[in-house]
């Protein structure tokens, strides 16, 4: 039997198959996808649960002049493999290769660059009034899913679409779960509705909506036949369409969270290898999710708040030992941060988790909310700083200097597990001020983590090494990168180290000392340039009248693509090398001077 894939080069070869070989070819797009991500990693499930209405779409829609656009982008590997971008495929997520997520600038098919969710109604709907105005004749389809479309942003476009005659078509991807399993009322509903149980009136067609479904979406006939049917209609339309995730991959069917994006795994039994049983420094997230439970055990006032991300930050452990006080409030990070501060009004110790990308979708409410009442509420930033191979859309680059310009919100990075473990007790003793605490992706490096808690000073930098020259300030995770260029450096007696812990409240006593007492200051930090450390300390440095030459390191002003860590932080001239270089060329300058 030929293989059809091969010969499929953009859609429209797609659409000169006869409808009865499209099953067979969505055989070859499923196994396609497996063996590449078996052994060069990213988003499994998501894209396996959606393979049949990627191929529905593409044959019944003449894309790209109709715009397709998929929420998130998770499911979207399909898409790409089906429009121009199967043999390069092995590049996704990394360096210099295909992005994990659609992308403007990738293709043009790709209607609009998503990696964050809820974004795709508002984005048609956009899209449908323009060509409205400008007389196109076209088809807008966004495909979201069932978690996604929970999130408020969701819900403002679906209200404001109802109201219009756009020539807009939603896609519910139902699959009961995103990255874990949706939560909420609607998801309720859903199920409901798929049980033939619900008797309300349909919140679609009550939103004005044209709604059909639920519709078995791994049904490729039944799928074609009725996006044909919906091209035909005018108006806002709706369809419901029941997926599952991991699709076609036993494993991945049976344990949708861990195969969202498994990692490497053996493409013909699906089985993910066998862990090592050496023992290796525990991630940050595990560091905080299992600390969170010894604190709250022994602190009733502690609750536990995420959005969508109980797996990813390891609230799960709160979730499973106390669960009547960690929440799950879905892909709402607005709700999440103001859910926090009604609870913080009422006396409760909120831990609101939040990936730093994902934050940023709640400013106005962390200002208006929290800072501007002076509520403690405890924001924990996990995948702060670079993220790796899911590139641009979710970096943590920016919270430093988005949080460093609000008042009252104190600012903290540990440097180790040790030190987040401490902050975190800490500020369950008792704060009047908001904090936000912000950790890396991954692993830190010490093993024996779990020492007896100790308070940690607010506002109190710690020195690691002292000398004469040039004091390095480092913040976060950094202060292991500059103790491992200073070590056996041929000038390390000349050189300080402090791990300044808080960009805000800034040590100001230290830094007169360090200012008083060195020749030159090298700031480091793996957030952006603008408005984070480095020009905290320029800004301290012009208050006071110091006239040292201060060097800082840290994201250039650019978003910053996708690859491995490691990569992107030599690309930034913050890996050890890089770090090194910069103090000799400083220090030559200072020794020529």
């Amino acid at each position: 039997m030929k293989k059809l894939l091969d010969h499929i080069n953009l859609p429209e070869d797609l659409r000169q198959l006869p409808a009865e070989d499209l099953r067979q070819l969505a055989q070859e797009l499923r196994q396609f996808i497996i063996h590449i991500v078996a052994t060069k990693e990213g988003h499994l499930g998501a894209s396996l649960g959606v393979v049949e209405l990627t191929i529905a779409l593409h044959y019944v829609f003449n894309t790209p002049e109709d715009l397709l656009i998929w929420d998130v982008g998770h499911q979207a590997y399909g898409h790409k493999i089906l429009t121009g971008r199967r043999d390069t495929f092995e590049t996704n997520r990394q360096f210099k290769g295909l992005s994990g997520f659609p992308k403007r600038s990738e293709s043009p098919f790709d209607a609009f660059g998503v990696g964050h969710s809820s974004t795709s109604i508002s984005a048609a709907l956009g899209m449908a009034i323009a060509s409205k105005i400008k007389g196109e004749d076209k088809q807008h389809i966004a495909v979201i899913g069932d978690a996604s479309i929970a999130s408020g942003m969701a819900f403002e476009g679906l209200n404001h679409a109802g109201v219009t005659d756009a020539n807009l078509l939603v896609i519910l991807n139902d699959n009961a779960i995103g990255i874990d399993p949706s939560v909420g009322a609607l998801k309720q509903y859903l199920t409901n509705v798929k049980k033939g149980t619900e008797r309300q009136d349909n919140i679609f067609e009550a939103l004005n909506f044209n709604y059909s479904g639920p519709i078995d979406g791994h049904d490729l006939p039944l799928l074609i036949k009725e996006l044909k049917r919906l091209k035909t209609v005018k108006g806002p339309k709706f369809l419901h369409v029941i997926t599952t995730k991991g699709k076609g991959l036993r494993q991945a069917e049976l344990d949708q969270i861990k195969y969202h994006a498994p990692g490497k795994f053996d493409a013909l039994t699906g089985d993910l290898p066998i862990k090592s049983k050496k023992k290796i420094p525990p991630k940050f997230q595990d560091v905080f999710g299992e600390t969170i439970v010894e604190l709250a055990e022994n602190n009733k006032k502690i609750v536990g708040i995420t959005p969508a991300m109980p797996t990813g930050s390891s609230l799960k452990y709160m979730m499973e030992a106390l669960p009547e006080r960690a929440f799950d409030v879905g892909i709402a990070e607005q709700h999440a941060v103001t859910l926090a501060a009604g609870m913080a009004t009422q006396g409760l110790i909120p831990f609101c988790n939040i990936y730093s990308t994902f934050l940023q979708r709640a400013y106005d409410q962390i200002i208006h909310d929290v800072a501007l009442q002076n509520l403690p509420v405890v924001f924990c930033l996990d995948r702060a700083g670079l993220v790796g191979e899911d590139g641009a859309t979710h970096h943590g680059v920016f919270d430093l200097a988005y949080l460093n310009c609000i008042p009252n919100l104190v600012i903290f990075a540990p440097r180790d597990a040790i030190a987040l473990r401490n902050i975190m007790y800490t500020v369950q003793l008792g704060i009047d001020f908001p904090i936000a605490i912000r950790y890396p992706r991954g692993r830190g490096h010490l093993l024996d983590w779990k020492k007896p808690f100790e308070p940690i000073e607010i506002g109190r930098a710690v020195p690691l090494k002292t000398g004469d020259k040039i004091a390095i300030l480092s913040i976060g995770t950094m202060a292991k990168t500059v103790e491992e260029a200073i070590i056996n450096h041929p000038d390390e007696a000349a050189i300080s180290h402090y791990d300044m812990q808080f960009v805000k409240p800034l040590d100001q006593t230290l830094l007169h000392d360090v200012f008083t007492n060195h020749k030159a200051v090298i700031t480091i930090e793996e957030g952006t340039l603008n408005g984070g450390l480095g020009s905290s300390i320029l800004t301290f440095a012009n208050t006071h009248h110091y006239k040292l030459p201060i060097k800082t390191l840290g994201i250039e002003d650019a978003f910053i693509e996708h690859g491995t860590v490691s990569q992107l932080l030599a690309l930034q001239e913050l890996d050890v090398t890089a770090v090194q270089k910069t103090i000799n060329d400083l220090m030559l300058k200072l020794n020529n001077g």
